[in-house]
């Protein structure tokens, strides 16, 4: 199997790339900055895409039998000004329309699309599980899932297969949002954030991995599938959960006036969630290696409190 990832020199797009090598599949991952992406293992091939251009993808779509689209412009890097809010919606339907485009062009009617969106695209919802029939929220997050999402659709109309992942919080030791939630807790002053009652939606980068290639080889994966841990949690338990198992508290919060006041309206990163259900990734018959988040942790954290 030959796959094309743009965007693959994120924290899922690495790992996936070193999945498929490991499986003996050819893949190449676009990137805007090609000299810059490191830590791909060797055999992957990494080569030049602008993000919106349909014209320049196009000849590297030859011989593809996957698009796992993962490009987009990272939430989490900085406050939300309208600049960035901007960029943040634009980065991911520019390069949604043009990778739809490029395929449609290709004529490959044999190739298929994974899309990346997440679970934001339901917003803030309490306690109340959501599946993949949840309806569209009508925060800044939710609108631009939707939009993320639809940019694509296209290639539906065209009969091509396409099968788009909600991501939740994927939990790493290599990057993303968990080495920034566990160094208060190595600093001794971790603990819930706001209310700590709202849901985290969290899986394993490894289940991440395996239910993204599970899309990948299954013909029928088709629509939306919650990419997310079964056993969901509140952010007070995930605090207490990595105090358990780095051997260091959970006592102290942190206010959410503070936050917002820190990070504006970034903060609803943190301070709102959902209760989020991987309902059609179980039916399909995945197996979650971490269904739970304690042995996850334990993991990806080791059991010391070194």
């Amino acid at each position: 199997m030959r796959v094309l990832i743009p965007g693959g020199s994120g924290l899922v797009g690495r790992a996936l790339s070193k999945e498929l090598s490991a499986r003996g599949h050819s893949c190449v991952v676009l990137s805007r900055r090609p000299d810059a992406v490191s830590g791909l293992p060797g055999g992957v091939q990494v080569a030049a895409w602008d993000g919106i251009s349909a014209e320049g993808l196009r000849p590297l779509l030859e011989g593809v039998d996957v698009v796992v689209h993962l490009a987009g412009e990272n939430i989490g890097s900085g406050r939300w000004t309208a600049a960035r809010k901007r960029a943040i919606l634009q980065s991911r339907t520019e390069s949604s329309r043009a990778v739809a485009e490029a395929m449609i062009g290709a004529g490959n009617k044999r190739a298929a699309l994974i899309q990346a969106s997440a679970v934001g695209f339901y917003g803030p919802r309490g306690d109340e599980e959501i599946s993949e029939d949840g309806s569209v929220g009508n925060d800044f997050l939710a609108r631009v899932c939707r939009d993320w999402e639809a940019a694509s659709e296209a290639v539906v109309a065209a009969g091509l297969r396409r099968a788009v992942i909600r991501s939740g919080v994927v939990l790493s030791a290599d990057g993303g949002a968990l080495p920034k939630m566990v160094l208060p807790f190595r600093l001794f002053v971790g603990g819930p954030l706001g209310s700590g009652s709202q849901f985290v939606p969290w899986i394993h980068i490894g289940d991440e991995v395996a239910a993204i290639y599970a899309r990948l080889e299954d013909p029928e994966a088709r629509g939306p599938f919650n990419l997310v841990a079964p056993g969901a949690v509140s952010n007070r338990q995930l605090g207490a959960e990595i105090g358990n198992v780095l051997g260091r508290p959970s006592l102290l919060p942190t206010p959410a006036l503070a936050l917002r006041a820190m990070l504006g309206e970034m903060s609803t990163l943190l301070l709102e969630g959902q209760r989020v259900i991987p309902k059609r990734l179980l039916e399909s018959g995945f197996d979650f290696e971490f269904p739970e988040l304690e042995p996850a942790l334990r993991d990806l954290l080791g059991s010391s409190s070194a």
